[in-house]
């Protein structure tokens, strides 16, 4: 059942697809994503029950919406329905991110994905900016997001970032219609409590994107040794070989328990899986229809969440 995204008449399903990986990122993901391999993941995307993707203007430095923008073209169109989220970035070289920037960033989206307007858009990563008074200060990056949806440029506009303390306070100052988290809501870290629980009462609609911490609760602690994005020695690891051994023992993936665990939020409105091949989309759906038994549903409550910062000592990189 589609949910809709604040009062904008923009409808969503439960799950959503993070088009990050297809613009060939090897930095983040230590591996890279061919075009074609892209756009056959984009059309199993598109023929599938899924109506919603998210990309960025600095994922891959703009490889993700030009390739999104390519398979649109090629499909003459997106298909009925979908909704693509797109999101303004800083300036990568020069890391300004004012109005202007905030401007120019829209434009380059809207020509390499060969549309006229979005349905939604996010303002993107403010923590990395090189000043963050031009994002925050009157006539700044947000308030040029907002001028974007007043010209129709959009139907919903929000804030998609990672640093907890400062999205707190950005999401109390501008009436966003949507927000996006990642890392920080999962079976291993619950430290977006707060700005869930502030944007619910709000009637803030929440996407919570990552829910498989980078990878690791998808394609396990041996074969992928990393939370977030950084590398984990056996003791950081130990939380996920707990939570394996759990889903091995009831018969269920462990990616299927990550995924559940964040479409069965109520608060949630719909949860980004990033996927760079055809067979993860079939797999994410199957694992989103996966009958977990509530047995392995409760002892997963019982495990202890960290509440810090799981990104704190990534080592970051754009590409």
């Amino acid at each position: 059942m589609k949910r809709e995204i604040k009062n904008t008449g923009v409808w969503v399903t439960p799950l959503c697809f993070g088009a990050s990986g297809l613009g060939d990122m090897p930095d983040t993901y230590g591996y890279e994503v061919s075009a074609e391999r892209a756009r056959q993941t984009l059309d199993a995307i598109f023929e599938s029950n899924v109506n919603f993707i998210d990309t960025s203007n600095n994922y891959g430095f703009g490889e993700s919406e030009k390739r999104i923008g390519e398979a649109i073209k090629a499909n003459g169109g997106l298909p009925e329905g979908f909704v693509i989220s797109t999101k303004l970035d800083r300036d990568m070289d020069t890391l300004v991110f004012d109005a202007d920037r905030a401007r120019r960033s829209i434009d380059e989206s809207l020509t390499r994905l060969n549309l006229d307007r979005v349905p939604i858009l996010h303002l993107h990563d403010p923590e990395h900016a090189g000043n963050l008074d031009d994002v925050t200060r009157t006539g700044g990056a947000l308030d040029e997001l907002f001028r974007m949806k007043e010209e129709g440029l959009a139907d919903a506009v929000g804030l998609a970032m990672g640093k907890n303390d400062l999205m707190f306070e950005l999401i109390q100052q501008w009436p966003f219609d949507t927000l996006i988290s990642h890392n920080r809501w999962t079976l291993l870290n619950r430290s977006a409590e707060r700005i869930f629980a502030y944007a619910a009462t709000e009637g803030m609609a929440i996407l919570n994107a990552a829910p498989y911490a980078g990878g690791v609760l998808a394609k396990g602690a041996d074969i992928m040794p990393k939370i977030s994005y950084s590398p984990a020695d056996d003791e950081a690891l130990i939380p996920v070989r707990k939570i394996e051994a759990l889903t091995s023992r009831h018969g269920v993936a462990t990616g299927a328990a990550a995924l559940q665990f964040s479409l069965r939020d109520a608060r949630i409105t719909s949860t980004i899986v990033g996927v760079s091949k055809p067979e993860r989309v079939a797999e994410t759906l199957e694992w989103a229809a996966a009958d977990l038994p509530s047995g392995l549903r409760e002892a997963l409550a019982m495990l202890p969440a960290d509440m810090s910062d799981p990104e704190a000592h990534r080592d970051y990189k754009p590409g």
